[in-house]
């Protein structure tokens, strides 16, 4: 399986013979080049799909935008709800994490734009999780941190961390996991014959 980050919270998952995977493709208008991707599926964990941006993905024939179970050729796709409410402007900011699961046991837990850590009950039914794409900007580290000590990835991957600030929260972010920053890869190549025992973080280069 090969695992590559495109800025924000936008992946590309492949893995040969099966269902290639976009995540939350965006538009420029986000400041952004624009993405030239291919791929068979796009998922969306923010709520409506943004048709500028899907637009950027070549290629694809399905999108998943909600919460449910999918089967795409052999991928397993779970949406799973992790909405949490802005007290500040008492509204719900809705997300859906998508659990994608491929036949030859390989699972990838992409998180979206998640605020804090879900609750226990909640990771519990999601089974083993081999790579986890988590964000940790802002003061989400530590909650974060949570989330990764709940799901015992093998694989943790930060996304949102695109610019300065974003950089010190992923200082913030490893610091607390007890490790220094890695060095950055352009690529996560995952085989299931070779799983790290420890949860090791991957650190991408933002492919643009």
């Amino acid at each position: 399986m090969e695992i590559t980050w495109h800025g924000h919270s936008c992946f590309r998952i492949m893995e040969r013979g099966h269902t290639s995977v976009v995540t939350d493709p965006y538009s420029p208008a986000l400041g952004s080049a624009e993405l030239k991707l291919k791929a068979d599926l796009v998922t969306v964990s923010g709520g409506q799909p943004d048709g500028d941006a899907l637009n950027l993905v070549r290629g694809h024939e399905y999108v998943i935008a909600g919460v449910g179970e999918y089967e795409i050729g052999e991928l397993f796709v779970t949406g799973i709800p992790m909405h949490v409410y802005d007290e500040e402007r008492e509204r719900v900011r809705r997300n859906v994490a998508y659990l994608f699961e491929y036949p030859n046991h390989l699972t990838v837990l992409h998180l979206g734009n998640l605020h804090q850590a879900p609750d226990q009950s909640t990771i519990e039914q999601l089974g083993e999780v081999q790579v986890l794409l988590t964000p940790v900007e802002g003061g989400q580290g530590d909650q974060m941190m949570d989330a990764v000590a709940l799901v015992e990835p093998n694989y943790v991957v930060p996304m949102h961390v695109d610019g300065a600030a974003e950089s010190d929260s992923l200082d913030r972010f490893l610091k607390a996991m007890g490790i220094s920053r890695p060095e950055a890869m352009d690529t996560l190549r995952v085989t299931a014959s070779s799983l790290p025992e420890q949860t090791q973080v991957a650190l991408l280069r933002a492919n643009r």
